[in-house]
This record gives C-alpha cells, sequence and structure tokens, in this order.
C-alpha cells in the first residue's frame, strides 16, 4: 500500500508511521513487521523521525510497551486517536497480534500490550481501545485461507479477534480469493464498507 501511496499527492511532512504490531525479533530479522515495512518506505518521502519502530529489542519489553503507549500519545493526543489503521486478517481470525485464546485480547487499560507466544515468537501490539479510536479502519484482507473469517469479520463475531475491531467507520477490501471466488486479484468490485 504505502508502494502505491509514495506517487500520491500525500502530505508526507504531516504523516506520522507507527506499527500496529511487532515480534519480539532483532532488527532487519526476516520475520520483523518492521523489516518489510521499512522496505515499502523506499519510495515513500518520510523522514526517519517520522517512523515510530515498536521497541521490542528492549531488555524490558512491559516497559518498552509502556514508552510506545506514550510516543502515541505524544503524536495523536491524549487519549490518543489515529487517523487510519492498516489491518489484516489471520486464517484463524486473528489481526495485530490480536490472537485466539491469548490474554491480551482482554486487556482494556492499556493502548499497547504484550502477546504471549504465537507462532514462536512473542509480540507487542496495539490493543482493542487503540484501535477502536481510530478514525478510519481499512482492512486488506487477501487470499483462500481467509474465506471462513471474512464473513466472521463482517458479522462482528466476537468468538474471533478481528470480529471485536469496531465496525464504525471502517472499510473491507478482500480479493475474490478471499470471498472464495476463483479470480486474480481485482479490488476494483471488492469492496465492502462496514459501519455506518
Amino acid at each position: 500500500m504505502l508502494r502505491e501511496l509514495a506517487d500520491e499527492d500525500v502530505p508526507w511532512e504531516q504523516v506520522h508511521l507507527v506499527q500496529v504490531d511487532e515480534r519480539v525479533a532483532p532488527a532487519g530479522h526476516a520475520e520483523s513487521n518492521l523489516t518489510h515495512l521499512l522496505e515499502s518506505l523506499r519510495l515513500a518521502p518520510l523522514r526517519p523521525e517520522q517512523v515510530h519502530a515498536m521497541p521490542v529489542e528492549a531488555p524490558d519489553l512491559e516497559a518498552a510497551a509502556g514508552r510506545y503507549a506514550a510516543t502515541l500519545a505524544e503524536i495523536a493526543g491524549s487519549p490518543p486517536v489515529l487517523d487510519l489503521v492498516h489491518l489484516g486478517l489471520g486464517p484463524d481470525g486473528h489481526t495485530a497480534s490480536l490472537v485466539p485464546d491469548d490474554p491480551v485480547l482482554d486487556v482494556v487499560d492499556r493502548d499497547v500490550a504484550l502477546s504471549g507466544v504465537y507462532q514462536e515468537r512473542r509480540r507487542m501490539t496495539l490493543t482493542y481501545p487503540m484501535l477502536n479510536r481510530s478514525r478510519r479502519i481499512l482492512w486488506l484482507v487477501t487470499g483462500a485461507d481467509k474465506v471462513a473469517m471474512l464473513p466472521r469479520l463482517q458479522d462482528a463475531d466476537p468468538e474471533v479477534p478481528a470480529g471485536r475491531v469496531g465496525r464504525d467507520q471502517a472499510l473491507v477490501l478482500a480479493d475474490r480469493s478471499a470471498m472464495g471466488e476463483k479470480a486474480d486479484h481485482d479490488w476494483s468490485s471488492c469492496r465492502e464498507r462496514i459501519g455506518p
């Protein structure tokens, strides 16, 4: 998405990019979301101080999560309200690092928290309170492995983590394979707005 936006008329000097979640992994690791994010940003004219990485290399991860929450408040007010959050949907219904059966799903008193081990790594993630204060949420859902979860997202099924993210001001873009259709990606006919 960022690669596509690089050539658009975006007021880049006013943009701050924060992470929704991150695996606890060393800098530059292939599993790090930041590694892929920085690669996507090569063409976007953002200064390093406009990109706010989750501090997952800190020795005290709980304290680091608190510091990241403070960074969000500096950027986006108190309580922080993000203008746009980009989310994906996992085949198990997770989004961000809000994963099934993890205690992080019940965190309501912090904007940033730590998950348990999921797919062999702990993660730092924005929590439901933070996500649900966002002005807009953009869901990008791709792949046939999401067919079972896409309707549960759209129905706000609270039994899957993604279903607990607020529907107000949310837009879902799903490719044909995520909708159970056999065709390559055609975003133009696969949009659905959820919320008012």
